[in-house]
């Protein structure tokens, strides 16, 4: 389990309680026992359940009975996922926190399965980014490798990627790259290329992967050649990221282009829950 999940799911049970659930007070005997069926309701990848698990138990109830893989894609709906009893009052105080949690990240798992099946065949790999719901990190990237997607950066902390801003502040973008190196030899070194001549310094300046920013198809393909032509000639054979208005209606015509990743950051910040229920018995 997540090890951010436990203080995550404490907190969104006790913004959604407060001081009591008064219409279950009001309504459930204090003693009533129920039983409670995680209905998935829309064909996709199901991910969360140690969320939905986490919050029912958090939330008085009992532990939940996993009745599906996650991370394969389903078509048959709707269908069982999961099942837990328990106090009836505690299953109602648990249901909304376990479906949020448990729908949002299985969106994010539905939509990278999406992105990946449009890229098939092509070589190119599907990358989240770091456009990600603050405190959620982990568990939206999970979900993105749980729907077949690869994980980019965690953070700040574990790769350069050198954009404009630090392009700016640092004098120059070769200037940059020697900093990034001379601090961090063995650390990989990406560079943000919004155009052909950017593209050249990267690769001129040693970048290992450059980050090809809102480029067309026709850009993208001469980026794809200048970096070929680059190796050629005995240089690092670099590696190429395409980013910026990627779309599930175009993603299969960047990939075509030969780069080698495309990263995508709806995948985590705009991604549709999937439908999912809890249905009390």
């Amino acid at each position: 389990m997540d090890p951010a999940l436990p203080d995550l799911v404490a907190r969104a049970l006790a913004e959604d309680l407060g001081p009591g659930d008064i219409t279950a007070e009001a309504i459930v005997a204090e003693g009533a026992v129920g039983a409670a069926r995680v209905v998935q309701k829309q064909a996709g990848v199901v991910y969360g359940l140690d969320a939905a698990a986490e919050s029912f138990r958090q939330a008085g109830a009992g532990d939940l009975d996993r009745l599906a893989a996650e991370g394969e894609w389903r078509d048959a709906v709707p269908s069982d996922v999961a099942s837990v009893s328990g106090s009836a009052r505690a299953l109602l105080a648990g249901e909304r926190t376990a479906l949020n949690l448990l729908c949002h990240l299985s969106g994010v798992a539905t939509l990278t399965a999406l992105f990946v099946r449009a890229v098939a065949g092509t070589g190119a790999t599907i990358l989240d980014t770091r456009k990600t719901t603050p405190g959620m990190r982990s568990l939206e990237k999970a979900a993105v490798a749980a729907g077949g997607g690869h994980n980019h950066r965690m953070g700040l902390y574990d790769a350069f990627l050198i954009k404009e801003n630090h392009v700016a502040l640092a004098g120059g973008l070769t200037e940059a790259v020697r900093l990034a190196r001379e601090a961090r030899p063995d650390t990989e070194i990406e560079v943000e290329s919004r155009n052909a001549a950017e593209v050249e310094e990267a690769l001129g300046a040693g970048a290992h992967r450059l980050l090809l920013d809102n480029m067309d198809p026709d850009e993208l393909r001469a980026a794809v050649a200048t970096r070929d032509k680059f190796a050629e000639a005995g240089g690092p054979r670099a590696t190429l990221e395409a980013s910026g208005g990627i779309a599930l209606g175009n993603v299969a015509e960047v990939a075509a282009t030969g780069v080698d990743f495309i990263s995508v950051g709806a995948l985590t910040h705009s991604a549709p829950a999937l439908d999912l229920s809890v249905l009390l018995e």
